[in-house]
């Protein structure tokens, strides 16, 4: 794995993966900026989307709305009873990790999921009218929370959901600081350029594990290791209101949080309307809605 292979246009699923134990790095096929309109990114903005895979807009929410935000966070595990597989637990601590599909049980985060500034980034991106993909917030805990593996969210996407296509990104707003010490997300700058074909194969109802600790579709070391030395790890910081936009391929992870901040933010990731789910190219039943809408309307 000493060079990044081409995929062959031919093949009836370019970016298969976790199709048995070989691990292969290959170029990626679609664009990263699908449009050409004008948008709420400047020249420059686009330009470092597209070379870097990501970029971070200072300040895009004010501190009354992202106050609005926090509380918000508050409440929502009050909406879900024991049983929801919307919320996600750390193994063994009882702690919240994760709640999903936030746009559509909270009125504020619908409100969100909507908002101007970034469906139209979204729109400008992407190159046509988007739909919100999946909606979540990561909760990190002040010296407790919990680490995420290094991953591309595509390769997860098209396996296991049946996104066809690379032209989907994810819009993070941090709703507190995020530093160099509470776990901020980690980014490989370029490696959305090229695809990690990960090893082994997709157990059925992958999901109920992989949410709280992800084995299938983590690259290996060696993988890893040269993304990096082709492009550079980078953590994505900013004060809260800020919002981190990334491709749908981007590398990325974080660590753990040992610092007494907390680093919670919120996730939402808008699809192309061109992109629409199929059937999952792993051969599975697809994963369930709260993690992958089918329905765009």
């Amino acid at each position: 794995m000493k060079a990044f292979d081409r995929i062959d246009r031919r093949t009836e699923d370019p970016y298969s993966s976790r199709t048995g134990s070989e691990t292969r790095l290959v170029e990626r096929l679609d664009p990263v900026v699908w449009g050409s309109a004008e948008g709420p990114l400047s020249p420059e903005e686009v330009q470092r989307f597209d070379s870097d895979g990501f970029f971070v807009k200072e300040r895009l929410f004010s501190e009354s709305e992202v106050a609005e935000m926090m509380t918000e966070l508050e409440r929502l595990p009050n909406l879900y009873d024991e049983s929801a597989q919307e919320v996600v637990i750390e193994p063994g601590t009882g702690i919240i990790r994760s709640i999903f599909r936030v746009h559509r049980t909270s009125a504020l985060f619908e409100k969100i999921s909507k908002d101007l500034r970034l469906v139209d980034t979204a729109r400008q991106v992407l190159g046509s009218d988007v739909y919100i993909h999946q909606s979540r917030v990561n909760f990190k805990g002040a010296f407790d929370g919990r680490a995420f593996r290094w991953h591309s969210d595509f390769e997860t996407w098209h396996v296991e959901d049946g996104m066809p296509r690379m032209r989907a990104l994810s819009a993070s707003i941090l709703l507190t600081d995020n530093t160099p010490v509470n776990g901020p997300l980690m980014l490989i700058r370029g490696s959305h350029w090229h695809y990690v074909r990960c090893p082994g194969r997709t157990p059925n109802e992958h999901y109920k594990e992989s949410l709280r600790d992800q084995r299938y579709g983590v690259p290996p070391k060696e993988a890893l290791a040269q993304l990096v030395d082709r492009g550079e790890l980078v953590q994505a910081l900013g004060p809260k209101g800020s919002v981190l936009f990334f491709d749908c391929n981007a590398m990325h992870g974080s660590t753990g949080n040992m610092s007494p901040f907390a680093r919670h933010n919120v996730f939402m990731v808008f699809n192309s309307t061109q992109n629409t789910l199929q059937s999952p190219f792993c051969g599975l039943p697809p994963r369930p809605s709260f993690l992958a809408e089918r329905d765009i309307g």
